[in-house]
């Protein structure tokens, strides 16, 4: 073997160590840049799910609000979205709009359609879901969530 080779050889290698180290280095911040992201895009979602949880349990519990006042069924129709305005009292239908800002979302609206000679209502929930979904029109993030019942 040529001892020039042998030689040179070691000299060569000096500082790929530390180029490796760097790169080693790069790879792992680009991977915890990923999880981060994964996990921010994670937490976006579990609110929107919360939310829409939230207001199936909130348009049942009207429709329960409105089982116990049978003959008084059409008196909580708003025929509309409608909003809260902070003065309802629990187990009124004021007071369920107002649930629906805190428990949903601030944007929440209500709706409660009944026709009395059938007893049958349509409850509905209508938010704006756009911490979920990402998008910036509000029209494109509204949600709705409605469930008709015969009383």
């Amino acid at each position: 073997m040529d001892r020039k080779m042998i030689l040179q050889g070691p000299r060569s290698q000096q500082g790929v160590g530390m180029l490796e180290v760097m790169i080693a280095v790069l790879v792992l911040a680009i991977g915890i840049l990923g999880v981060a992201a994964l996990q921010t895009i994670t937490l976006k979602n579990a609110g929107s799910s919360a939310a829409r949880t939230q207001a199936a349990i909130q348009a049942y519990s009207m429709l329960d609000i409105i089982r116990s006042d049978r003959l008084n069924a059409g008196g909580y129709n708003t025929n509309i979205y409608a909003e809260g305005d902070g003065s309802g009292t629990p187990g009124t239908m004021e007071g369920w709009l107002d649930g629906l800002k805190t428990s949903v979302d601030p944007s929440a609206k209500g709706l409660v359609v009944c026709i009395a000679n059938s007893l049958t209502c349509t409850v509905g929930v209508q938010w704006d879901d756009s911490r979920g979904t990402g998008l910036k029109d509000a029209a494109q993030a509204a949600h709705e969530f409605k469930v008709t019942a015969q009383l």
